[in-house]
């Protein structure tokens, strides 16, 4: 199980700018998570999300989507 340094406590994280989120729980994600915060420095253009209760619904009641 991967997470990220920040985001430790949380499952899902979602991209805002493709308003895309990942389950850390899943390694193949979590890769291409890690991937995307490295190529596009989405952690220092704070364009990372979490979600309280940190469920997928509440990542989609925020207007994001499941990765595919």
């Amino acid at each position: 199980m991967g997470r990220l340094r920040r985001f430790e406590d949380y499952r899902y994280v979602g991209a805002r700018d493709t308003m895309i989120f990942y389950d850390c729980d899943e390694a193949d994600q979590f890769e291409e998570l890690e991937e995307r915060i490295d190529a596009d420095d989405l952690l220092r253009k704070n364009l990372l999300s979490s979600f309280g209760p940190d469920t997928p619904a509440e990542a989609r009641n925020r207007g994001f989507q499941a990765r595919r």
